[in-house]
């Protein structure tokens, strides 16, 4: 019997062993088995706890990333992460399935990402202790594993094969692709070069490892690996190793390794103490690949580590920081190592037919260099001096770059900037005096000659008349500075209102026949009726206003009306309009605001002509930007209540400005547009305004939501003559486009929307988050700026539903 059962037996242990070897190192996870993306959800640790398969959350704390991490680390490092462009939203979930492996969900069950393999069946998955998560089969061949399929980071035992790639994050803390990809080519060199992000298209590498043998193909490399002890190769054909790293590395008894390509281009070897003491610790660089990407050559297209117009320096680790010349400061104040822009006027537009000695001054900067952008060689040059005289006087020179080849003139855009004891130039930053920043240019020389020589002759002439002419002029100029500042006592009311000097009081008379009796109208809204008018000024011609006559202000309360016109005085930015004067005469309560040239946003977005796509998304971002200096920046705090397009005002050059702000402290608590014990115009108020929870800055955003997708659509938010009733609710039919993937009915096919489809996505993306009916998962008006730029993800939105109570 022992026999006719021996065969058997051993077939059946054949096929257990490998189970019981994946047992024996790996926690396995059973097909149907899931976590959720919350606070108090378990990750599937390895059985040694060295690592962690997961849901990390993010700085948004409503999102979340699917990741493996040192689980023994107290801050956590992220080794490998799925679908980081499209962080998932609270309550998704990861699921490991029989048929398609690992799959990751959002709230409504769409599938968000999956592991991918040919074919099989899965039977378990474990997350082992060298940080590879691995899904098996049957017969527990390997179907997937995330060693294959890496990130940002190679661990120990992990290896690359040709045509496989690290990507960088975007930043840090921004999971999304980024510009840099560590390869290892067909040729069987290892590179590291630039993409570009919205074509993927890979420019020239700014290293190169040199293991392409051309001649002799044995030689060539043909794996990257990184070992137990933290050896960094590259393996070649013929089993010689070509070493990345250095060869005396601390044991791997006492360290963690791990190769990381980061964000800012940098692909370094680190390790980390297992034994740490508990305190605050770090990784610690062991090498760099480039040495110094400051110095690197880039050779190529794109901006290098640091933004345009931006110097790169070296830190201590090896690392790079980028910083903005003087006089220069970031595009985007959240992201340093982005792009730097000029905070003056520039170029010979700017600089007419004046002379640039009087505009400009010069900054010297040691050691510095942008090595492109050269237009003109000056050479041979003797001296520093004679290279800035060249650059002066070139209304096209930005920068000239000294050095003993020459004197090298540059202009914008400049990549590559760098600042480093190896860079043997001195860099000329022209930058516009300040004085001269932002102003029109200074008059020409020959008539401010002409003024002084007006000047002296009216001196000479008074000096040579009669005692009597000249006391007749004395008397003259004093009872003209009496009127005159008697004039602006009265202008300005300040005195007795305590309102600042820069408001301008109106009495009620001038602003009637400043509007020719309130005749123009200009619009109505939640806070009254605006008219039309043209006040006289002292010093220029005739200036147009708008007139705004609020209704129902609380009355017997001139000190809070005028405390509340003063707050709102001071509110200074470009996307709010500017508010000139005010009259609390009487009954009367009027604001006079600058007039805007191009009339409203409602008339220039549902008009004959539908705006291009690039100037509603500017618009759309300015309008944002003018929000958070409300919610953010102001202090006390302003909540607008009534956000729409007619409340948005455009300048000569179609700029978005805010208009009605801080009105709502003005007004009774019943005074509203549709007559309820609300605030705010129907179709753009949140619903929080008719339960009994307290109202935040959260109304702005779901209103903010409706007026995007308006600004996307080009359609009002409610239009009950459409045809179709699926689509007469405008935020409505925006889920149900998003949902069915129809975004090109929601553009009545744009082209020049859906030429970048993705950014029509994630616009869409943003304003469903902000009509979410649960205010709690709104964002803030600063999430959703940094989601319109792209510098942060934009998760798939849950559906708005109303709330069940």
């Amino acid at each position: 019997m022992a026999s006719v059962f021996s065969p058997f037996l051993s077939v059946c242990l054949s096929l257990l062993l490998p189970l019981v070897v994946a047992q024996s190192t790996e926690s396995n996870i059973r097909v149907g088995t899931t976590i959720a993306a919350i606070d108090s959800a378990k990750p599937w640790i390895s059985p040694s706890n060295e690592f962690a398969f997961g849901f990390y959350q993010l700085e948004n704390k409503e999102l979340f990333l699917l990741a493996i991490w040192y689980y023994k680390i107290p801050s956590r490092t992220i080794v490998w992460y799925a679908n980081g462009d499209n962080p998932v939203p609270r309550r998704s979930k990861v699921e490991l399935t029989s048929d398609r492996g690992l799959v990751l969900s959002d709230p409504n069950d769409q599938v968000i990402w999956k592991s991918d393999f040919a074919t099989g069946e899965v039977a378990y998955a474990g997350m082992n202790d060298t940080g590879n998560f691995v899904v098996y089969g049957t017969v527990s061949q390997r179907l997937w594993e995330s060693f294959g399929n890496p990130t940002d980071t190679l661990l120990p035992t992990q290896v690359m094969s040709r045509k496989s790639l690290l990507s960088s994050r975007h930043k840090e803390n921004n999971f999304s692709k980024g510009r840099f990809q560590f390869r290892l080519l067909e040729d069987g060199n290892a590179v590291l070069n630039t993409i570009n992000l919205q074509s993927n298209f890979a420019y020239v590498a700014y290293y190169i490892s040199g293991t392409r043998d051309a001649e002799n193909s044995s030689n060539s490399g043909y794996q990257v690996k990184v070992d137990q002890d933290g050896s960094f190769y590259i393996l070649r054909n013929n089993n010689q190793r070509y070493l990345l790293s250095l060869e005396d590395l601390d044991p791997s008894a006492d360290y963690y390794y791990r190769v990381t390509l980061n964000f800012d281009g940098v692909l370094t070897l680190s390790n980390y103490p297992k034994n740490f003491t508990g305190i605050s610790e770090n990784w610690t660089v062991v090498k760099t690949i480039p040495d110094n990407i400051c110095t690197t050559d880039f050779q190529d297209m794109g901006s290098g580590t640091c933004g345009f117009n931006s110097i790169c320096t070296l830190k201590a680790d090896k690392r790079p920081t980028c910083k903005c010349p003087p006089r220069y400061s970031l595009s985007d104040a959240n992201d340093e190592y982005g792009n730097c822009q000029a905070d003056f006027m520039q170029g010979c537009e700017a600089d007419a037919h004046n002379y640039t000695e009087d505009l400009y001054d010069l900054v010297e900067m040691q050691n510095t260099d942008w090595p492109t952008s050269d237009y003109e060689l000056i050479a041979p040059c003797s001296s520093l001096k004679d290279c800035k005289t060249y650059c002066l006087q070139d209304c096209l020179c930005i920068v000239a770059v000294f050095n003993e080849n020459g004197c090298w003139k540059k202009s914008l855009p400049l990549p590559y900037g760098r600042q480093d004891r190896q860079v043997n130039s001195i860099s000329i930053l022209k930058v516009r005096k300040p004085e001269f920043a932002f102003k029109n240019p200074p008059m020409p020389f020959s008539y401010v000659k002409k003024n002084k020589n007006s000047l002296i002759i009216l001196i000479s002439v008074l000096l040579g008349s009669s005692v009597f002419v000249n006391l007749a002029l004395v008397g003259i100029l004093c009872m003209g500075s009496f009127l005159l500042y008697h004039k602006k006592i009265t202008r300005n009311h300040i005195n007795e209102n305590g309102i600042q000097s820069s408001l301008r009081y109106f009495r009620y008379e001038e602003l009637e026949e400043a509007t020719d009796g309130f005749k123009e109208e200009l619009g109505r809204g939640s806070f009254g009726i605006v008219y039309k008018g043209v006040i006289k000024t002292d010093s220029q011609d005739p200036i147009g206003v708008a007139v705004k006559k609020l209704d129902r202000v609380v009355q017997d309360k001139d000190n809070e009306f005028r405390t509340e016109v003063r707050a709102i005085a001071q509110k200074h930015h470009k996307n709010l309009v500017k508010l000139l004067g005010y009259c609390d005469e009487g009954q009367h309560r009027m604001l006079v605001y600058e007039c805007l040239s191009n009339g409203t946003l409602a008339s220039f977005l549902f008009g004959d002509l539908k705006p291009s796509w690039s100037r509603r998304t500017q618009i759309a971002l300015e309008i944002a930007r003018g929000l958070f200096y409300l919610h953010e920046e102001c202090s006390p705090q302003i909540i607008h209540c009534d956000i729409k397009p007619q409340n948005i005002l455009l300048d000569d050059y179609y700029v978005a400005r805010i208009s009605d702000f801080g009105l709502s402290k003005l007004l009774g608590i019943n005074q509203s547009y549709t007559n309820t014990a609300i605030r705010g115009t129907k179709g753009y108020v949140a619903p929080e305004w008719f339960k009994t929870v307290p109202v935040t800055v959260k109304v702005d955003v779901y209103s903010f939501g409706v007026l995007l997708l308006e600004i996307i659509c080009c359609r009002r938010n409610v239009a009950m003559d459409n045809d179709a009733v699926q689509k007469a609710i405008l935020t409505d039919w925006a889920c149900d486009c998003f949902l069915e993937g129809t975004l090109d009915a929601l553009v009545d096919n744009d082209a020049e929307a859906l030429s970048n489809k993705m950014k029509l996505e994630r616009f869409v993306m943003v304003a469903i988050w902000c009509i979410q009916e649960d205010f709690s998962l709104r964002p803030t008006i600063k999430e959703v700026i940094l989601m319109l730029e792209g510098i942060i993800q934009v998760p798939a939105p849950p559906c708005p539903c109303p709330l069940i109570n």
